[in-house]
């Protein structure tokens, strides 16, 4: 009856979610040529069917590619429990010859968001999830050469601080950015297109939201 109660609960909070990127700045284009901002849109849909299916309020925010400022994302966020935005990686640079090493996916955070350890806590939930769906954390950008040196908050999650980026530490609640697959990998590239695969992490990242958003109510 309680854990009933708690999910109760959790359903009447509001997650906003975020389409990463925008129409003139679509993000990284794939191994075959296709903007990263339609892996987006295409997996943003997905999560928020899936955390609409378990009765969660949501707020689906650049969908229609038009947020070329990124506060005004958090800004039109207000209000909302949490704050998602989805994403595709990408390597630096010099490294796209060799993208075939990398793949998995990373989660980032920022110590300057108000709401650090509910940032920290949703997306450690989300990161659980996922590996628990058969998904493995990318690590490199922890790495100073190869990642810019992130650092971990949960490395066995593959949760990373990245204190600087815009839609976590100007947000108002708390705020996780999850990278979902390597684009430029041609090879993570077309598990990324499968529906099926964009189904499965859809659904390991709208658990963790669930989840932690219940222990939080706890």
């Amino acid at each position: 009856m309680l854990f009933t109660a708690l999910a109760s609960a959790a359903s009447a909070k509001e997650v906003a979610i975020d389409v990463g990127h925008y129409a003139a700045e679509p993000g990284v284009i794939s191994a075959t040529g296709i903007p990263e901002f339609e892996f987006n849109l295409a997996l943003a849909l997905e999560v928020k069917r899936e955390l609409e299916l378990h009765g969660l309020h949501v707020r689906l925010i650049g969908e229609r590619g038009d947020y070329a400022i990124l506060h005004h994302r958090t800004r039109d966020a207000r209000g909302a429990d949490l704050f998602v935005s989805i994403h595709h990686d990408s390597v630096q640079e010099h490294l796209l010859p060799q993208a075939e090493r990398f793949a998995g996916f990373s989660l980032f955070i920022s110590r300057h968001n108000p709401k650090l350890g509910k940032s920290l806590a949703c997306a450690s939930a989300i990161g659980a999830k996922l590996r628990g769906a058969g998904f493995t954390p990318s690590r490199y950008h922890a790495d100073p050469v190869l990642g810019e040196s992130r650092p971990f908050a949960d490395e066995a999650n593959g949760v990373h601080y990245y204190d600087n980026l815009a839609v976590a530490r100007t947000a108002a609640m708390a705020s996780v950015l999850v990278e979902a697959g390597v684009l430029v990998n041609r090879e993570e590239e077309q598990r990324m297109r499968d529906p099926a695969v964009r189904k499965r992490i859809a659904a390991a990242v709208a658990g963790g939201v669930r989840e932690c958003l219940a222990k939080e109510l706890q």
